[in-house]
């Protein structure tokens, strides 16, 4: 079962500068949430908190199953998955890179490669499989890091600004697996763009002067 995210008084300061003032919002189970906002409004700093890859200032994250607040620990951190704007590749080949997460999490060689491959012919990177990672292009880079985060099937999937910098091809591949996968996991992406944001999403949040509204 998908995990629900919580957010109780969530504050975030950099020195003197505040980025999140008091968020408070529950994330719903297999549901698609849009984080709408302009350039340092905080959707990478509430992405990263929400995904325990930051701490917040005050207040905190709950992950919940069946109402229940679930610990911090290890396993629940391996259920959650962040991909970056500009994802981090490994210089290793296509493949390499989806079964680094399969076999950190102990999966067996024949299993981990059935399911990296499985996840790479979803993106339609299969034929690529035998390239250096480094060689991609840009929208094939941000396909193989979601391909990468789908292989260990994260219950909840965060994506911050999926599509920037990726050309028109790249961008609808990108856009069919976020409609897909939101039908099985909880997905929470950042975007500039409104309409990718109700062409995707089942509702629409947007960051204003650090604080998180939802739109009617």
């Amino acid at each position: 079962m998908s995990l629900e995210v919580k957010a109780e008084g969530l504050w975030k300061h950099y020195g003197d500068k505040v980025v999140l003032k008091g968020i408070t919002y529950r994330f719903n189970a297999r549901r698609v949430y849009a984080l709408l906002g302009p350039n340092g409004s905080g959707k990478t700093t509430l992405l990263r908190l929400l995904a325990l890859l930051e701490e917040p200032s005050r207040g905190r994250i709950l992950y919940l199953r069946d109402g229940r607040a679930l610990r911090a620990d290890m396993a629940l951190r391996r259920s959650i998955c962040m991909v970056l704007s500009e994802p981090a590749l490994f210089n290793t080949t296509v493949l390499g890179n989806v079964l680094y997460g399969l076999r950190l999490r102990g999966l067996r060689r024949r299993q981990a490669s059935h399911m990296a491959l499985e996840a790479l012919a979803r993106l339609g990177l299969q034929d690529k499989a035998r390239q250096r990672a480094l060689t991609l292009s840009s929208g094939e880079a941000q396909r193989l890091a979601l391909a990468r985060a789908l292989a260990v099937q994260p219950q909840v999937l965060f994506l911050d600004e999926p599509t920037a910098s990726v050309d028109e091809e790249n961008s609808q591949a990108i856009e069919e697996i976020i409609a897909s996968v939101g039908r099985h996991c909880t997905v929470i992406f950042s975007t500039h763009d409104i309409g990718q944001a109700h062409r995707l999403a089942d509702v629409l949040l947007r960051l204003k002067e650090g604080r998180l509204l939802e739109d009617e």
